[in-house]
Parts: structure tokens; sequence; C-alpha cells
């Protein structure tokens, strides 16, 4: 397969991907999304285009945004350099689908997801394609069979791919989504995977695919079990602070936010992570015994789900 048709078989599974996935959103919502699609101006530092799919204040979703980039650049910027230093300064393309819902019921997990693709093009070279992605789940309130589902779609997607790509991401997952300010783990985790080519081509697509394909099954099955769920002020309260969590690792560790902002990405769409409402209060410690208690106790914290 040559590199341009490797780069339309990865454009077409991903946009396809994204319809897929904001179609269950709107089946689950009720609601239509925004779809905005944008193309960079030729002055601008990135050349491209993509589609952003957003729903905002949906009766189950507060927001939920899914976004497809497909972009080049005349230099690669240094969070995608940091482990290939031989690649610094290379022109590149990069397209991939990520997502974060933040619902409105504290009871329903907030999740992100990636799948991407970037290609190093050094002058004289062959190009050099590795993949990346994954999926991660962030409680507020939590529930241990939730996590096992998630975590159990999440294995059954990697298992074609060998028995080592589970516990080999997932532990990966653990490490990356993790609050160093804080001493904090994100949420209840998932899978990780970064410069990943080691298959060939044809089998690390294959595995991004079977990635991407696992989100629907392994999230929506949570929210139809959650969203009736009664709450109150107290857990609203609750969910807002947590999602200020959210907010400071996209912000100061997310090597996708920091890979978008360097290379001069549009950022509308890089910031379409962030909760439409979040809050900070000083030294908020849960009453021990509490359900907010135990999210600290027994789901923000690295354990084996499965």
């Amino acid at each position: 397969m040559t590199e341009p048709d490797r780069t339309a078989a990865v454009a077409g599974y991903l946009r396809g991907l994204q319809q897929n996935i904001m179609a269950a959103v709107e089946a689950a919502d009720g609601t239509a999304c925004v779809r905005d699609a944008w193309t960079k101006a030729p002055h601008e530092p990135l050349q491209g285009s993509g589609l952003t799919c957003i729903l905002e204040g949906g009766p189950l979703f507060e927001r939920a945004g899914c976004g497809f980039s497909q972009v080049r650049g005349p230099k690669l910027p240094p969070s995608a350099t940091q482990h290939r230093p031989e690649l610094a300064g290379a022109p590149f393309e990069a397209m991939g689908v990520s997502l974060v819902f933040h619902p409105r019921n504290p009871y329903v997990p907030t999740v992100h997801m990636n799948v991407r693709m970037l290609a190093a093009l050094p002058e004289g070279k062959e190009p050099v394609c590795w993949f990346g992605g994954g999926m991660d789940l962030t409680p507020y309130y939590g529930f241990e069979e939730d996590a096992v589902h998630f975590h159990r779609h999440c294995q059954g997607a990697l298992a074609p791919f060998g028995e080592d790509k589970y516990p080999r991401f997932k532990k990966w997952c653990d490490e990356y989504f993790f609050l160093k300010h804080r001493g904090e783990q994100r949420g209840v985790g998932g899978i990780f995977f970064d410069d990943f080519s080691e298959l060939g081509f044809e089998q690390s697509f294959a595995m991004l695919r079977s990635v991407g394909d696992a989100f629907v099954p392994a999230y929506f099955a949570i929210v139809d079990k959650r969203r009736g769920t009664p709450y109150g002020e107290a857990q609203r309260d609750f969910q807002l602070y947590r999602r200020g969590r959210y907010v400071e690792f996209n912000l100061v560790w997310d090597r996708g936010t920091h890979f978008g902002l360097q290379s001069g990405g549009r950022t509308e769409s890089i910031l379409l992570s962030m909760p439409p409402l979040a809050s900070w209060s000083y030294r908020n410690e849960p009453q021990p015994g509490t359900p907010e208690a135990r999210l600290y106790s027994d789901f923000l914290v690295r354990r084996e789900w499965l």
C-alpha cells in the first residue's frame, strides 16, 4: 500500500468512526449535535481540515464533543519528538478522532477516547508512521461493575493483537493519566498507547480500529445504567469540583493538548474537552465513610479491575 493509500484508508476509517459515535450520542440524548466543518487558512502554520461535532446543553450530555482533524505542518512540535529525537524538525501529517463527553448526571462518568496516526516526512527518507490512542473513564461516584465492564471491553479490543497488550497499555494509561501535582489518578483508567508501530502498518492500523470500535459498547452500557439515578445539589457540587481536576490534567499534562497548541492547531476544537462548568475550592476533603470519600480510597488508585 502506497503512502497516499495508507493516508486515505486511515482518514476514511476515522471519519466513519466519528459519525458512528456521534449518532450514538444523538440517539442517547435525543438532541442533534452541531457539525462545524473547518479548513485552515493559507497563512496559518498548519494546513488541513476537520470536522468538530458537539452537543451542548442536552438532557443527558452537558457537553459532548468529538473532533476529526487531518492536518499537515512543516515541523514536528517538541511534544511529538520527545521519544523520537531523530525526527526533530521533520514535516508531518497528523490525523485523529478525539472525544470527551461530560454528562449532566453526576452518577454517569465522564469519558475520553482518542485514536490517531502521525506520519513524519523527513526529507530524502521514507515516511515514518505511528499510531496512538486509547480510552479512559472518569467517574464522580464509583461503581466497581462499571469499571470492570469498561476494562473488559478494553481488554477484548486488544486481545487479537497479543496477550501482552492489555496489561501493558492498562499500566501505561495509569501512568499517563496521573496528576503529578496532586499525586492522584484522573479516574479508573482504561488503555493508552502512543508511538506504536511494532506490528507493522496493517496490523497496527487494525489494532487502532479495534480500539475505536470498542468505544460505544464500552461506554454507553454504563450511561444507560446510570442516567436515571436521582441526585441532588451535593452530588452536583462534588461533580463540578472533580471536573476541575479534569481541566488541570488537560491543560498541564496532556500531550495531545500540548501538540495541538504548539503546532498551531485550531484552539476551539482542541479545547472541546473542557467541561462547560467546573469549580475549585480550598482543601475540599470529603467526610470519611461517604461515597465521595470512597471515590478517593477505592477508585482513584491504581488497581487491577480484571
